[in-house]
């Protein structure tokens, strides 16, 4: 298994930027695919971006896509993601989740962090 913990959350304006971390810990990091969700208060949890462990292949929501792009370095055991043109309605706590590249569920999951965008 693998733990993960976010960072990078934080208050911002309309149109500004804000980089996500997801820090891996403990078995090897390389064999998962890395997800970021996201949830508002009273939503259901989304999709974001997603990322395969290798890198090579990526995927967006369509609500993000052109604003945010989601990288990782396996050698930093850190998965990214890059929040360009926020919006209020990108407004959530964004967890990072992990599956190993064999499954279809994640089954590892950060405690999230606060992303809070103001008009």
């Amino acid at each position: 298994q693998v733990q993960l913990v976010e960072s990078g959350g934080g208050l911002v304006q309309a149109g500004g930027s804000l980089r996500l971390s997801c820090a891996a810990s403990g078995r090897t990091f390389r064999p998962y695919n890395m997800g970021w969700f996201r949830q508002a208060p009273g939503k259901e949890r989304e999709f974001v971006a997603a990322i395969t462990w290798s890198g090579g292949s990526t995927s967006y929501a369509d609500s993000v896509k052109g604003r945010f792009t989601i990288s990782r370095d396996n050698a930093k055991n850190t998965v990214y993601l890059q929040m360009n043109s926020l919006k209020p309605e990108d407004t959530a706590v964004y967890s990072c989740a992990a599956r190993p590249g064999w499954t279809i569920k994640y089954t590892q999951w950060g405690q999230g962090t606060q992303v809070t965008v103001s008009s």
